[in-house]
């Protein structure tokens, strides 16, 4: 399996996850981690293993800001540094657990996991649309699949049409646009299908009214390592003014690996029952077996290595992958 690129920002969790006097345990990129708040309002992020005899400190307690491990008390801060030990001797400073830099941004919490002089939070993808709880409601489900071929999955938005053919109500309409794939100046990958005079999504026949065809797009945005928000819209057919018939709907797909063939899918639905059933069924029951079973199929064998075929809606999924092929030569060198 591929290495991960280290100096980027990944996702952890929501803000949300993360319990007043509490915190988040999670592992993340193959190793455990724990996430709180500090009474400052920061973040902290901490490797979730004691150095004495390697107990999760998240079996432990919260003294402050400091967190006491619950096999043997040494006490350790925001910095990593052990800053309490009950046996009466100060232990050296090199005593410590590892951190890594952590910042919430868009209701989110991000690491990141590479050289700490090139963390600089302007570098995190703009979700500014997912902060608003008004509106979007936080998801999280772990996959048992690696994070790059759930990107595939999503950088290929064909799929809905065999995958999500009762989900979304779909029929072939996709086929009938355009498909075209672009890279912004800041590395952003976007998967763009555009339909023209299509029948509306079963999820909006409502405000269009029957018999009355729309335009649509679905653009997929990607920023590495695998950060992406997919914006759906649709106006009445040939309508020049391009005023939307419903609010675009648009959703973050944001994925982290927990190891090389589990990961952390973020996502937020609307609220309401429909909303949240229609989230269920599309991920549960048709993403999730399909792709947990093309991971069982790959095995550990390399994705390259198992000689894909090509098709042209791949485009930006495989732009995506090259694109993580050049950062990590970037860091190997």
């Amino acid at each position: 399996m591929a290495e991960y690129v280290r100096n980027l920002w990944y996702m952890a969790g929501w803000e949300a996850e993360v319990a007043d006097g509490g915190w988040l345990a999670r592992r993340l990129l193959d190793r455990p981690w724990l996430i709180y708040r500090t009474s400052d309002g920061d973040y902290a992020m901490i490797a979730d293993r004691c150095p004495h005899r390697f107990a999760p400190l998240s079996r432990g307690r919260r003294d402050g800001d400091t967190i006491v491990c619950g096999y043997h008390g040494l006490g350790f801060d925001a910095t990593g540094a052990c800053k309490h030990s009950p046996f009466g001797k100060t232990l050296p400073d090199s005593v410590r657990v590892a951190t890594l830099p952590v910042v919430a941004r868009y209701g989110a919490l991000w690491f990141w996991p590479g050289d700490t002089a090139q963390a600089d939070p302007a570098h995190i993808p703009d979700f500014a649309f997912m902060a608003d709880t008004s509106e979007h409601v936080p998801g999280h489900m772990m996959m048992n699949a690696n994070y790059e071929l759930i990107a595939d999955n999503l950088m290929d938005l064909s799929h809905v049409e065999f995958l999500h053919v009762e989900s979304f109500g779909v029929s072939g309409e996709l086929f009938t646009g355009k498909h075209s794939v672009k890279q912004d100046a800041d590395g952003a990958i976007w998967n763009k299908w555009d339909m023209t005079n299509i029948r509306p999504q079963q999820w909006i026949v409502d405000q269009v009214g029957e018999g009355v065809n729309v335009d649509s797009e679905l653009h997929m945005r990607w920023h590495a390592p695998a950060a992406m928000a997919l914006r759906i819209g649709n106006v009445r057919a040939g309508d020049s003014s391009k005023t939307p018939v419903v609010p675009p709907m648009l959703n973050p797909h944001i994925l982290t690996p927990e190891t090389q063939t589990a990961t952390h899918y973020f996502f937020t639905h609307g609220h309401g029952d429909f909303a949240a059933e229609l989230a269920r069924r599309v991920f549960e029951e048709e993403d999730h077996p399909m792709l947990e079973a093309v991971q069982a199929s790959m095995g550990d064998t390399d994705f390259w290595e198992a000689r894909p075929l090509i098709l042209e809606s791949d485009a930006g999924a495989i732009r995506a992958r090259r694109r993580l092929m050049q950062l990590r030569k970037a860091e190997a060198a």
